[in-house]
């Protein structure tokens, strides 16, 4: 991968990282600054405490606004920012 290459891919990933947070601020009704949110945050526990009704929210929420799909056997990707952003890419590959 060339420097361009990567320089570009680093600005859609900052890109998306933004546009994740904030639908997640939005659908999910979060008293929080969508910038507050770390890419390495926790969705769950001591990140940002979404329970099960949040994760069909979101599930939703990405479906809708991405196209991507996340099945149970997906779920894992729900477990941080980092997680979702790279299955939503992977997905849109």
């Amino acid at each position: 991968m060339s420097l361009e290459e990567a320089t570009t891919h680093a600005a859609r990933r900052h890109e998306l990282a933004l546009e994740v947070k904030t639908l997640l601020v939005d659908r999910l009704a979060l008293d929080v600054d969508p910038a507050t949110i770390g890419d390495d945050q926790p969705l769950f526990g001591r990140g940002l405490e979404l329970d099960s009704i949040d994760t069909l929210e979101l599930a939703m929420a990405v479906e809708d606004t991405f196209g991507v799909v996340i099945t149970d056997d997906d779920t894992h990707s729900l477990l941080s920012l980092n997680r979702l952003l790279d299955h939503i890419q992977a997905e849109q590959s």
